[in-house]
């Protein structure tokens, strides 16, 4: 077998190691990217190695909240373990979004270990023309 030494995995793997694994009450954080596509931003986390029904997403106003656990892999009584890199536990990441944003039509896909999430941009939100009355089209607004 063929080891390699790194000392920031090394370094990266005692911290976790005193750290111990997330707990619903304390999750480990999970990474993510987030851009803007068009009409909608996108949120992409990495939690590879989870079961779909194993995450869950919640929203409560403009707080988005992405729970996922991934659990050990059940193995046989003969089956002796070398190596565990792989963290296991539970990962969470909390977001809040703008006012500007849809959040009762966002989507969700998973798909090799990425959960996406798609929030549109709200109809209210996005720039519109503003025409300009000239002379005897103008109009008065009172009020």
């Amino acid at each position: 077998m063929l080891m390699r030494t790194d000392p920031f995995r090394e370094l990266d793997r005692l911290a976790q190691q005193l750290m111990g694994p997330g707990t619903w009450s304390r999750p480990s954080p999970m990474p993510m990217d987030a851009y803007r596509e068009g009409d909608q931003y996108v949120v992409a986390f990495d939690i590879p190695g989870v079961n779909a029904d194993a995450i869950d997403i919640d929203v409560e106003r403009n707080m988005l909240t992405v729970k996922a656990e991934r659990r050990p892999v059940t193995k046989a009584d003969d089956v002796q373990m070398e190596l565990s890199e792989r963290p296991l536990g539970v990962f969470s990441r909390q977001i809040v979004l703008a006012d500007t944003l849809d959040t009762e039509n966002i989507q969700a896909d998973y798909d090799a270990g990425v959960l996406t999430l798609r929030i549109p941009i709200a109809e209210r939100a996005k720039p519109r023309k503003i025409a300009i009355g000239v002379g005897s089209d103008r109009k008065e607004i009172s009020g």
